[in-house]
């Protein structure tokens, strides 16, 4: 779910180029304001970091640590205005980009042997949510002028961000395993992470 978006349009599987394993996770943002846009295999989502620790090391002390640095982060909103792209992917770019960006950065600053990305991106991508990624070299001009233009009235998104979820891969897919608050969440009574079945 979290790393199809950067299959560059060969007709590969998600998992072919990245080595996800059994118990893998993830951080990313749900928005589901923008599911009805998205043509990709997996649900609208902002990635905040790829991967994160394997899901054996997260105990209750990493679960509390986690709670912690979450909560020291305002809930903010991110608005989808324009689109963009990167080889064989369509996206939406969030506005702004630095409340993402700063719980990226601080979760590897705790937990400094975390690569973005593992790396293939250099220091990482920008925050993005893919739309559309099946498209190769010889069609997605084509096919992503389409698209835009379709999708382009349903712009702009605003979408309010309360929350972040670890995601664990299973072998088959990403599912969602916990919901860590942001402070000021809208939702009394959120004061600690929920587990999602």
């Amino acid at each position: 779910m979290v790393i199809a978006e950067e299959n560059e349009g060969q007709g590969e599987r998600e998992t072919d180029r990245w080595p996800d394993i059994p118990g893998d996770t993830a951080f990313t943002i749900k928005i589901p304001e923008a599911d009805p846009l998205v043509r990709a295999e997996f649900p609208a989502h902002v990635t905040v970091l790829y991967p994160f620790v394997h899901e054996s090391r997260i105990d209750a002390q990493v679960h509390r640590e986690l709670s912690g640095l979450f909560a020291k982060h305002d809930s903010f909103v991110l608005t989808f205005a324009e689109f963009d792209r990167y080889p064989g992917v369509l996206y939406l770019d969030p506005r702004p980009h630095d409340p993402v960006k700063s719980l990226t950065v601080d979760l590897t600053q705790r937990w400094p042997e975390l690569v973005p990305y593992r790396g293939l991106f250099g220091a990482g991508l920008d925050p993005h949510l893919t739309v559309a990624n099946g498209e190769g070299p010889a069609t997605q001009d084509a096919a992503y002028d389409a698209l835009q233009a379709e999708l382009a009235p349903l712009l702009p998104l605003r979408c309010h961000v309360h929350a972040v979820q670890l995601i664990v891969w299973d072998g088959e897919r990403w599912r969602d395993r916990i919901e860590y608050p942001l402070a000021r969440a809208s939702t009394p009574g959120r004061a600690g992470p929920h587990q999602m079945r």
